[in-house]
């Protein structure tokens, strides 16, 4: 019997036993611990985002594009974003499970269609989480220059700089590793916290810029600092900032099954996280616009926020305000292995990855699926090894990670578009017990045409071969097609370990015969 609304609330004591209950119907045991409250699926999203982060690593690209009208493709980004988060909060309702990007194709477009979703949406995470450990080189030589371990140039740009951002990540991703093996409960503290300062962070540096501003808000209306050529193509470009900044929202769906009641508190807690992420991040880059010292002296392209923040701010304020991004940082590449190792152990318990019985295996007292975060943790140490010493390695990895995101999102917006047009979908709009869950009803469809439409516009916008983002110092051909050359062998990879693996049995410990829960049509 599925408990009562009252009793799945996510404190009270019957919720965990409610909502392993509600896993088993969907033919899984409940193996992980179930900790995550409200606030805490929230950080995971918002993590993710990380505008502290993604925003310092690349205003300079954004604004040294498109000029300070650049800030127009935040809110255009948002909002086609929100269309995909508006879908996917729908399906965290339905489907509560750990890997969520692959359940959810799995389930609206089958086998396949769910495999080369969570395939590619695995590799963008161990991507992700390598772009996103670097980041620490934008700040941590600005905290102390005995951070910067290897020459003296601090610029990712340069040999230097990528060589000790590497070196820096290395270590970032060693400690991530140790905390996701250790247990969620670990985890989720440090998340919170982190994300708590992160908050306090991003107030900081508004009120900073707002309180110091040199012109007005109609600076936003600027182009004159924009790059040579039609401005809507510098726009175009400058709008890759936007992108790589908006994603891993469905971070809350992720970790559904250590979540407290995640069949309400995750669609919830997606839209959220991307909500809170594009409201402070637009007020940072208003912010930072009106009171950067100077538009046109080429330093805000260059340095970007911290340009801004050093000359507002004492030495002593400034390095306060960076460690609360240095933190950002931290959080943020945590929250990103998190999520991918939950989607490896998710895929491995179906049997659907090499080696899946020990991927799938759960450490019997730290609740967590402990392979997977080393796995994640080696290959993106070994990514940024094998990177080693090319200046281009911050925009390359990147732009080839979000791609990745971008399409695995989508091969799970069509196939829910085609279930939707041919009405086979089966969204109940309430809970067994009778709560209602998040519904887009009669919207679905145009809000799904959107999204698809929105998506694969931006995969193709993120994947176009621009000298400026993959050749910045020069370099090959294959450099110049990374995105598109990296995609294609992802595919061709996939295509042969999914030979390999489809006709392999469940792993028995942790799954049972898989049964999906019975629904109505909406």
């Amino acid at each position: 019997m599925v408990a009562s609304a009252e009793s799945r609330t996510p404190d009270h004591p019957s919720s965990t036993a409610a909502d392993g209950a509600d896993l088993a119907s969907f033919g899984y045991e409940p193996v992980l611990h179930r900790k995550l409250g409200r606030f805490a699926s929230f950080a995971a999203g918002f993590s993710f985002v990380s505008i502290l982060t993604t925003i310092f690593q690349f205003f300079g690209l954004g604004y040294s594009f498109g000029g300070a009208a650049f800030f127009w493709t935040w809110p255009l980004v948002f909002l086609g974003q929100l269309l995909v988060a508006l879908n996917f909060a729908e399906l965290a309702a339905r489907y509560p499970i750990s890997g969520a990007i692959y359940q959810w194709a799995r389930r609206l477009g089958g086998e396949a269609v769910g495999w080369f979703a969570g395939w590619m949406m695995v590799i963008a995470q161990i991507v992700t989480a390598a772009a996103a450990a670097i980041a620490l080189q934008v700040v941590l030589p600005s905290i102390w220059d005995g951070f910067q371990l290897i020459g003296t140039e601090t610029a990712l740009t340069s040999a230097d700089g990528a060589m000790n951002a590497v070196l820096l990540g290395s270590v970032l991703l060693a400690f991530t590793t140790t905390i996701n093996v250790i247990g969620i409960d670990l985890m989720s503290k440090i998340n919170s916290i982190g994300v708590t300062i992160e908050i306090v962070g991003v107030a900081a540096v508004i009120a900073l810029f707002f309180t110091h501003a040199e012109r007005g808000p109609a600076v936003v209306l600027q182009t004159d600092t924009a790059a040579p050529g039609p401005y809507w193509a510098a726009f175009l470009v400058s709008g890759l900032m936007a992108a790589y900044v908006m994603v891993g929202f469905n971070s809350a769906g992720e970790l559904s099954e250590e979540t407290k009641n995640p069949r309400q508190v995750a669609p919830r807690t997606i839209l959220s996280a991307l909500t809170a992420s594009a409201l402070g991040g637009g007020l940072i880059l208003l912010g930072a616009l009106m009171a950067a010292p100077s538009l046109t002296d080429g330093a805000l392209g260059a340095e970007g926020l911290g340009y801004v923040i050093t000359a507002k701010l004492g030495t002593p304020a400034g390095k306060v305000v960076l460690g609360c991004v240095a933190v950002a940082v931290i959080v943020c590449t945590l929250a990103i292995q998190t999520a991918g190792s939950r989607l490896l152990f998710s895929m491995a318990r179906d049997g659907k990855l090499p080696f899946a019985t020990q991927l799938a295996a759960v450490h019997p007292r730290y609740g967590t699926p402990v392979l997977p975060a080393v796995v994640i943790g080696v290959l993106g140490i070994a990514l940024l090894v094998v990177n080693l010493g090319n200046p281009a390695i911050f925009a390359t990895l990147a732009s080839v990670c979000i791609v990745m995101i971008y399409l695995a999102y989508a091969l799970v917006t069509v196939p829910l578009l085609i279930r939707r047009i041919k009405g086979t979908h089966g969204f109940e709009r309430t809970d067994a017990d009778g709560t209602p869950l998040f519904s887009l009803g009669r919207w679905g469809i145009p809000v799904n045409i959107a999204a698809v439409a929105w998506g694969l516009a931006m995969a193709v916008n993120l994947a176009w071969p621009r000298p400026e983002i993959y050749t910045p110092q020069g370099g090959g051909w294959w450099m110049l097609w990374a995105a598109t050359l990296f995609v294609l062998l992802s595919v061709a990879i996939g295509a042969v370990v999914y030979r390999t693996v489809t006709t392999r049995p469940a792993v028995a410990e942790t799954r049972t015969p898989a049964v999906e829960p019975a629904v109505e049509p909406a």
